[in-house]
């Protein structure tokens, strides 16, 4: 049954969903759950809790799908359900870390980075990133993940952090800043 909703666009798959058919929905999952599962991990630095906060996501979107408004993009509203998950985790007392690359390559995720073989100087300047990344403030973190990891453009980001788009692009620009100011030199 999945080769046979494969074709079908995000629009359609949650049209079908909405009617009852639950085989959309499940194409659906099996797209973004990746995505999802990888914004998640890296908020939360543990994998048992961003699957769980990933399976939630899904279970909200899927309870609120008569909610959904068409013209809507699914992405930008499965953002914001993942990242509302990820903070009523963080507000029962859970505290958020960036994850390694090193780390996310133990569980099975991809690097964008380089392979075995990258030089030593690569490795420290990833390294070096991610430290960099970790010690920013949360809403830092979390916007530059969707821009630069997710690569959501500045109107779906709004959308997500429900946010104006020049909040987006002066909060862009101070996350930069500060990473930038956090870099090793």
């Amino acid at each position: 049954m999945r080769t046979l909703l494969r074709h079908l666009d995000d629009s359609e798959c949650l049209a079908r969903a909405r009617q009852g058919e639950v085989a959309a929905f499940s194409e659906l999952v099996t797209r973004y759950q990746d995505r999802i599962y990888r914004f998640l991990l890296r908020l939360t630095r543990s994998p048992d809790d961003a699957l769980e906060l990933t399976q939630e996501t899904f279970l909200s979107a899927y309870q609120a799908l008569a909610r959904w408004q068409p013209e809507a993009q699914f992405t930008t509203w499965l953002f914001r359900i993942a990242r509302n998950q990820a903070f009523d985790w963080l507000r029962r007392g859970k505290r958020v870390e960036f994850v390694a690359l090193d780390e996310e390559q133990e569980h099975g995720l991809a690097d964008p980075g380089p392979g075995p073989d990258a030089t030593l100087e690569t490795t420290q300047s990833l390294r070096g990133l991610e430290r960099a990344l970790a010690r920013l403030p949360t809403e830092h973190r979390e916007i530059l993940l969707l821009r630069e990891i997710e690569d959501l453009s500045y109107e779906d980001i709004a959308t997500v952090l429900d946010i104006s788009l020049g909040t987006v692009k002066s909060r862009i620009a101070r996350a930069r800043a500060s990473l930038l100011d956090k870099m090793p030199r």
